[in-house]
């Protein structure tokens, strides 16, 4: 991915914007550090529906049967 100074990209926006969606994504630094991407709508959109692992593991189609049984003992002592 290629980094470009924000007054370089405000200077040439529009060729940013179409490399961005041709799949060519962009990341704008200002004074040597990054501070954003430029992304096709595209690219962002599948990007910004990826479940997070929560989620994922919350709508795992699990039955009692599959998790195992709890331990009922109590916690052992210890010594601190």
């Amino acid at each position: 991915m290629r980094e470009i100074q924000l007054r370089d990209a405000k200077a040439s926006l529009s060729a940013v914007v179409d490399d961005a969606v041709h799949g060519k994504p962009a990341i704008i630094t200002r004074h040597g550090k990054r501070e954003a991407v430029i992304l096709g709508f595209e690219e962002w959109e599948r990007l910004s529906h990826v479940p997070s692992f929560g989620r994922f593991l919350t709508a795992a189609p699990l039955s009692p049967d599959d998790l195992p049984a709890r331990n009922s003992k109590p916690p052992r002592a210890t010594d601190l």
